[in-house]
């Protein structure tokens, strides 16, 4: 006898619940705000927002299946099954934060907040929940398969991502390495740098377009579906022992970038989740 389906529903703590948490009472935290020119009511209208919409959610949740509750900041440990369908309420980086620990489980995207999210990974209403949850399993339901972005060391530590990886140093000091791209003939460079970002056509329409735009870079970037990947490095420095002549480009197919640490510590990390980070040290690849 196989089980239900498991509806699991992602979601974040809201700014509200941060201050309150952080100044103990509604009024410490109005106050806190009031000082600063700002209202709590629209911050609190927002709140209300979302724990409406992840109720609507919940309650569209056929009445024969399981479900469960995750918050952002515990994802790194909590258990998703083969079952599951991940149900995520809130923002598009929600749905980047959650992929990472995944293995096929078909995700659906709820917008709790229109006209302030982007939209462009939750992307349906939440009273469109009953429909969409009762197709999430079925034979032929249409999909979007997005392309990610995988790192691994030389040691076998491993580390995926839907947006982007970033490779730089404990508190955003000067990052040290040797970068290469692999069958390149050979063409390494040592650099010190802000750190070197690798990202995906989905994390093309964050962090990855920043850098493209601030730096007025020529390069396309990827599509969500498409197989290939856009790098930057973040703010190269010139010096007599480090250079600069290998800046940006693409990754197709099965190609790579190689980066050998130069330095004490280096993090790598994806989609923002900087609490669940590989360490690297001097010589690790």
């Amino acid at each position: 006898m196989s089980l239900a389906p498991r509806v699991v529903l992602v979601h974040r703590t809201t700014e509200y619940e941060e201050l309150v948490a952080r100044h103990g009472t509604h009024g410490q935290a109005a106050y806190f705000l009031r000082s600063r020119g700002r209202d709590i009511e629209e911050v609190a209208e927002r709140h209300r927002r979302t724990r409406r919409a992840l109720a609507e959610v919940s309650s569209a949740v056929p009445l024969t299946w399981r479900q469960t509750q995750v918050e952002r900041a515990d994802l790194d440990r909590f258990l998703f099954a083969p079952e599951d369908v991940v149900v995520v309420v809130g923002q598009d980086g929600l749905v980047a934060n959650v992929a990472k620990y995944l293995a096929g489980q078909p995700v659906l995207g709820f917008d709790t907040d229109p006209g302030r999210n982007p939209g462009v990974l939750v992307r349906h209403r939440p009273s469109d929940a009953g429909v969409l949850l009762a197709s999430a399993l079925a034979a032929g339901t249409g999909v979007d398969e997005l392309t990610m972005v995988e790192a691994v060391a030389d040691d076998t530590q491993r580390l995926v991502a839907l947006n982007e990886i970033y490779l730089g140093a404990v508190g955003h000091q000067t990052a040290r390495y040797r970068l290469g791209l692999e069958g390149d003939g050979g063409v390494v460079e040592a650099q010190a740098s802000s750190g070197v970002l690798v990202g995906t056509g989905t994390g093309a329409s964050g962090w990855l377009r920043s850098v493209w735009q601030e730096r007025g870079s020529a390069l396309a970037l990827p599509h969500p579906s498409e197989d290939r990947l856009v790098w930057f490095v973040r703010e190269a420095w010139p010096s007599p022992v480090t250079g600069t002549s290998l800046v940006a480009g693409e990754l197709n197919g099965s190609a790579g970038l190689q980066l050998t640490v130069e330095s004490e510590q280096l993090v790598v990390f994806g989609d923002g989740m900087e609490g669940d980070a590989v360490e690297l040290t001097w010589g690790q690849a």
